[in-house]
């Protein structure tokens, strides 16, 4: 295929693109509602992330995770997959791999798949109780240092290791300062 060139006016830039890496929404969508779905939608439009991908969590994981019971996996699937063609939202994807795996998936294993297969920069958002359940873990502090943290509501309490990385995380709704302090948007 033969190549043709092309004449800008010198100076030229491309224009820049202000939408950025993906924001990936990690929960079991057991009892999620749609109002809670839609806010989602929205904190990543306020964000201006390219992607919002939805990661439901296999019910051997969330057994694993926090010992509760959950519907199985492709109903929840579903639902979220019924909610994404109600939105219209083209930038909105729901995540399958824990259900093809069908077993225990370790969070570490699913950030890693997710930074293969969408753009970075990656952000997880995380009700609270996950949050604190994912600092709980081992290679919290070698993993908080790639990705960062949006958690759904301001939380009662904090892991020692979520305070102790406070300025990786923050709270959807609210934006940080030049000093480094939460302000609401």
């Amino acid at each position: 295929m033969a190549s043709s060139n092309q004449q800008v006016p010198y100076g030229y830039e491309p224009p820049q693109s202000n939408v950025r890496g993906t924001l990936i929404y990690y929960d079991d969508f057991n009892d999620i509602t749609d109002a809670a779905l839609e806010q989602a939608a929205i904190v990543a439009e306020q964000m201006r992330f390219a992607k919002l991908v939805l990661y439901p969590l296999h019910e051997q994981t969330v057994r694993r995770i926090s010992n509760e019971q959950v519907a199985p996996f492709y109903k929840r699937e579903q639902r979220l997959q019924e909610w994404k063609l109600d939105s219209g939202r083209k930038s909105i994807l729901v995540e399958g791999w824990d259900g093809k795996r069908k077993k225990y998936t370790p969070i570490e294993a699913a950030i890693r798949t997710c930074m293969d297969h969408y753009s970075s920069p990656y952000f997880l958002l995380m009700t609270p109780e996950m949050a604190n359940r994912f600092a709980s873990f081992a290679t919290f502090e070698e993993w908080i240092t790639k990705i960062s943290l949006v958690l759904t509501r301001q939380p009662d309490h904090l892991h020692p290791r979520m305070e102790t990385f406070r300025s990786r995380w923050r709270v959807a709704g609210e934006q940080r300062d030049k000093n480094g302090k939460q302000s609401e948007l």
